[in-house]
């Protein structure tokens, strides 16, 4: 039993066994020779991970955990809407995309400073790798040339963090975000986007979400748009910080529905049980 984090994963799988060793493939199965005359079958097909939903739940609803959210808010202003990135500093993550759409909002005056800020927590990841190092150099240089442009004296474009928190930190920082952005160029989950959901007992926020990540295949009722393009981004963020707080909750509890149902428990289960399917005792 082989698992992938999506479905279009193990089909790719499939693909490149049949093409490649010559198999037999028959849907989700591969007849794998073992001996003269003699065969095994081996399975692939998609078990997407999730979360354990109940810390997050419960460190949502503390009452000290939702007066920090309160307080991050007030830091940064009191703005009328926070948007969030939370991502390991990595190529694949799609920061440089994402400040640089919200760069251009700002700049063509679809969004004010007054009025949004950008929250960026990017931690550390493999800093001794010169293409790591420099990808830093870019991301940073690229925010303080956005703030220097925009900032006022009591608001900021975008508070860039590098730097790890704790997870009653993130879920402040969540509870506080009323957009999460995730615009990973390549993801094969990425478990912040139901992080997110996760906290959202009050049924608000909205998730954008790359189309290219494996969250994309259940959360459907997120904002879901393509991080290469640049205009398309731009349009989602505006989507996100403009929704109605009906269609934020319309679309919060769907999300919630599936990640709650579906948490890490419903996926092990699923896996431990495919596999004694496959070699019942």
């Amino acid at each position: 039993m082989i698992g992938f984090q999506r479905a279009q994963d193990a089909t790719y799988f499939l693909t490149a066994v049949r093409r490649r060793l010559r198999y037999e493939v028959k849907g989700s199965a591969v007849s794998v020779p073992s001996g003269p005359g003699e065969t095994r079958t081996a399975i692939a097909r998609a078990f997407p991970i999730s979360i354990d939903t109940a810390p997050y739940l419960e460190l949502a609803a503390r009452p000290d955990v939702q007066a920090r959210a309160a307080e991050i808010r007030e830091s940064l202003g009191n703005p009328s809407r926070i948007l969030l990135g939370v991502d390991r500093l990595d190529y694949t993550k799609g920061i440089g995309h994402r400040i640089k759409a919200y760069g251009e909002l700002l700049a063509e005056g679809r969004l004010h400073v007054e009025d949004v800020t950008l929250v960026q927590v990017a931690s550390p990841s493999r800093e001794r790798v010169d293409a790591y190092a420099h990808l830093r150099d870019e991301i940073e240089l690229a925010v303080s040339r956005i703030n220097g442009d925009t900032d006022t004296v009591g608001h900021s474009a975008i508070r860039y963090l590098h730097q790890g928190y704790p997870r009653e930190e993130m879920v402040a920082l969540y509870l506080a975000a009323d957009v999460m952005l995730v615009t990973a160029l390549r993801d094969g989950m990425n478990l912040v986007a139901k992080e997110y959901i996760a906290t959202r007992a009050d049924n608000r926020g909205v998730l954008v979400l790359s189309e290219f990540t494996g969250a994309a295949d259940e959360l459907r009722q997120a904002v879901r748009v393509n991080p290469h393009d640049i205009e398309g981004l731009k349009d989602a963020i505006m989507e996100a910080v403009h929704m109605e707080p009906r269609e934020q909750g319309r679309r919060m509890r769907a999300l919630r529905k599936r990640v709650l149902e579906n948490d890490v428990d419903a996926w092990s289960s699923s896996f431990l049980r495919a596999l004694g399917e496959v070699h019942p005792r």
